[in-house]
């Protein structure tokens, strides 16, 4: 049973009583947006006391437990449950309010002040009538006693600075009763409902219902509470010398991690929002404090293996250090069980080093293995969550971890699979781009080059552009074989690794012919870049020749699979499979786009569907929109022609019978269709077009003017000043071809932002529905429907219904019409007044 009743701090502070802050509540951290709440209320309560004297404010509950140590007589004590960010506060406004009236009224205020609301003067030891938690403790009783280190650099000096500064600002020398009218508002006014829990009541169980919502609280915060109320006795001498350590090492965020991996390790199946109700499980068969303390120890232990995975820099070891490094780079915390396992093995003695190392270089080798084969997601939690409790433990570490990824569907490439999918897998579209450049990085620092590469400063580039000239057209031409399409080789070459660089000239190079592009290259210093500029043309037997000896650096760089493994090769049907499945009525995509997809060839592709059950198979047509002489359904019933299918789709046909090319998915669309990895630009804006001059927005134009005429750039420029006109901004993006965003809001929009487009100095008009289908208002797929139409009027423009959940686009070239561009930017004024709408 609790008993709640309403007080004010007057009735709460008054008389012998001490309220302590226990150990499992989290430190104080108000900052300085609560504080000018808290001040604004303050002072709108003391005018309007003013004309009504009995007005109060109502600033929350205050939960409290009687200490079990209270006695019959002397200092009442009360364990702060809950409210302890409120009640300090305003202890901390009470002593700034001493010292500012003892300066500047009389120096009697201090000890009446004091007496009445801070100490307990004739009781030493309780003498603090507010006890925060022991980390906040010294900067509160600077601030109390007010000695020179009062109002540090901690939250506590900083409110107690904040309310200084309020009362110097707030001191009217013509009104002298003005401090004394705000003294009155706290100590009469600020009123609040004091819950307090009776002899027998379960604090703890007050406490977590109050805050186990995940609002108030985090899991860390919870479980540490957890640990706390169980040691009542140990608690002090536990939090100083073991949690308030382990609290200085590792942040809240990491800390719930924590918990969450010493979990992982005996159920690989907890989810993270569970980690409490999960460690609360397990400790509660602990009867101890002794028990509970061991259990402390042992956080404290693991915390310090896990400070060095997040700061690898920390570690002793060189080769550890430099395999915990490259793996932080990789960016994937579902590693850390792993790691944490690794480490506590080499702490508890049973593995050393040097195995260390060996293993995390499998892991490493793994990662890329599979970014190679275009496998970089599949599974990969569910694999490296489950390693710890699934790997041998007769075998040193290293080898059980390599046995453990080398069995089973984990897709740790062999060097078979490894030497086929560098010729043929997208490399460009698979992984995260931070991982695909890392992998370049790599390899790069394999040739120990003795020249440095600033690595920020480099992006991957295209040595075969993605918007090929007619040069480039003519140079790869000469390779087609057969019935081959420049398309089709083109999609099947220009995205996979041996076509792929690094460099810091990528603005400059972009479509440049091979002759400009090796000459640039071969200034280099990036040991990658020599090979391609020794070389007098680049095609397709050029794209090969490097892909095979990347592949064979990799294989011996980057160890693969035991021999358990066997010499696999497998085309991953499955992600063909998932793209098809998602490909929308009204849409159609080739089998050279399929096969470049999943690294394969038109003709597999083509024997593929005709013989195995796939979905939208029928969506699937030859480059030039025709059905396949050589179509057939699976099911050997179906007689009807896939034509007529097709059509009642929605897909148009002309008189020749090719379906529209405007409807055509290519292999870009079809690697969102798969769910593919896709950079998402709108993390990547950075500065507004200005009118003074900009680096972003010089590199733009500049790289407007290398790849396109005059007419379109002057076209294109003058949509972006339009643009601005209607109110819109343009923003520009980090990569190595600079994009323009329109932007019709920004972050900071009660909405959020939102964008129409984005434009690539390579010809590219880019219309963003991806973005669009989450962001009010154009979330109604009625509004991106219009838009599609409206655009569609335009000369050169046929944007597929298909593809609003896409980012087509159209030619640059539009916009040197004259008459083409007033109508685009009459559509984008349609589009910003949608947009720019509050509360639309």
């Amino acid at each position: 049973m609790v008993a709640a009743h309403e007080t004010m701090l007057r009735e709460l502070l008054e008389g012998a009583k001490q309220y302590r802050v226990p150990l499992y509540q989290r430190t104080y951290s108000w900052t300085e947006p609560q504080l000018v709440r808290l001040w604004g209320d303050i002072r709108k309560l003391a005018d309007e006391r003013v004309e009504d004297p009995d007005l109060t404010h109502f600033i929350g509950s205050l939960v409290l437990a009687p200490s079990p140590t209270n006695g019959p007589a002397g200092v009442s004590e009360f364990l702060v449950v809950d409210g302890q960010q409120r009640l300090t506060t305003l202890s901390i406004l009470l002593c700034a309010l001493r010292d500012h009236r003892a300066q500047h009224e009389d120096p009697g205020h201090r000890d009446r002040i004091d007496q009445e609301y801070l100490i307990n003067k004739w009781k030493p030891t309780h003498r603090l009538k507010v006890v925060p938690t022991q980390a906040d403790r010294p900067a509160y009783e600077a601030c109390l006693d007010a000695t020179p280190q009062a109002g540090g650099s901690d939250r506590v000096g900083a409110a107690y600075r904040f309310f200084v500064a309020q009362l110097a600002a707030a001191d009217d020398p013509e009104d002298p009763l003005d401090i004394q009218r705000l003294e009155d508002a706290v100590i009469s006014g600020m009123a609040l409902v004091s819950v307090v829990a009776q002899a027998g009541d379960n604090v703890y169980r007050i406490f977590e219902s109050l805050n186990n919502t995940g609002l108030k609280l985090t899991q860390a915060d919870l479980l540490r509470n957890y640990l706390f109320m169980r040691l009542p006795n140990r608690g002090e001498e536990v939090y100083r010398s073991l949690w308030f350590p382990l609290q200085q090492q590792l942040d809240s965020g990491e800390l719930e991690q924590l918990f969450w991996l010493d979990l992982v390790h005996r159920d690989p199946g907890v989810k993270q929002t569970d980690t409490y109700t999960g460690q609360q499980k397990r400790l509660n068969g602990l009867n101890t404090e002794a028990e509970i303390e061991a259990e402390v120890r042992r956080f404290c232990r693991l915390g310090a293996l896990l400070r060095i995975i997040l700061h690898p820099e920390e570690e002793d070891d060189p080769e550890v250090r430099r395999r915990l490094a490259r793996l932080n780079a990789w960016d994937t915390t579902t590693v850390y069980p792993l790691l944490l396992h690794l480490l506590d093995s080499r702490e508890q003695g049973t593995a050393t080093s040097e195995q260390v190392a060996s293993a995390m270089r499998y892991v490493e080798s793994f990662f890329v293995r599979r970014l190679v084969i275009g496998r970089a997601t599949a599974n990969i939690n569910r694999i490296l969550l489950r390693v710890v409790t699934d790997m041998r433990t007769d075998l040193p570490v290293d080898e059980a971890l390599r046995a453990y990824l080398s069995v089973g569907r984990k897709y740790y490439a062999t060097d078979a699979s490894v030497r086929e999918a560098v010729r043929s897998i997208p490399f460009y579209l698979n992984g995260r781009a931070s991982q695909r450049k890392l992998v370049l990085r790599w390899l790069e620092e394999s040739y120990a080059s003795k020249e440095p590469v600033a690595p920020d400063l480099l992006t991957i580039e295209h040595v075969m552009p993605q918007s090929p000239t007619t040069e480039w057209r003519r140079t790869l031409s000469e390779d087609l074989q057969g019935e081959e399409t420049f398309a089709e080789v083109h999609e099947a070459l220009v995205h996979t690794l041996g076509n792929l660089t690094l460099t810091g000239y990528n603005a400059e190079l972009s479509n440049s012919s091979f002759l400009v592009k090796r000459a640039q290259l071969g200034k280099s210093g990036i040991s990658l870049n020599g090979e391609i500029a020794a070389q007098k043309r680049w095609g397709r037997p050029e794209i090969y020749a490097r892909a095979d000896a990347l592949a064979e650096r990799i294989i011996a760089h980057w160890p693969g699979p035991t021999a358990e493994a066997g010499n696999r090769s497998e085309v991953p049907w499955d992600v063909m499979n998932k793209a098809l499945a998602a490909l929308p009525a009204g849409s159609w995509t080739a089998y050279g786009d399929v096969a470049a997809l999943i690294g394969s060839h038109p003709v597999p592709v083509g024997t593929r569907l005709a013989n195995h059950p796939a979905p939208n198979a029928h969506r699937v047509l030859q480059a030039e929109g025709t059905v396949s002489p050589s179509f057939r359904w699976v099911d050997p019933v179906r007689t009807d022609n896939p034509c007529d299918l097709l059509h009642a789709e929605g897909i148009e046909f002309d008189r020749y019978g090719r379906a529209s090319q405007a409807q055509r998915f290519g292999v870009e669309e079809l690697a969102q269709l798969a769910g593919l990895p896709q950079q998402d630009v709108s993390r990547k804006f950075l500065r507004p077009r200005s009118r003074r001059r900009d680096e972003l927005d010089d590199r733009f134009v500049e790289q407007l003017t290398d790849l396109q005429d005059a007419r379109v750039v002057a076209g294109t420029l003058g949509v972006i000043e339009a643009w601005v006109k209607l109110g819109g901004r343009a923003l520009y993006g980090s990569a190595g071809e600079t994009s323009c965003l329109l932007m019709a809001r920004g972050k900071d929009h009660e909405l959020g932002n939102i964008w129409p487009a984005a434009i690539y100095p390579s010809g590219k008009f880019e219309i963003v529905y991806q973005y669009m289908s989450t962001r009010t208002p154009f979330d109604d797929i009625a509004l991106r429907e219009a838009f599609r139409q409206r655009l569609n009027e335009l000369p050169g423009v046929r944007i597929a219904a298909a593809k609003l959940a896409l980012r087509p686009g159209f030619p640059l070239e539009v916009l040197a019409d004259a008459k083409a561009r007033e109508a685009l930017i009459a559509h984008l004024d349609w589009f910003y007044r949608l947009a720019a709408r509050p509360g639309t």
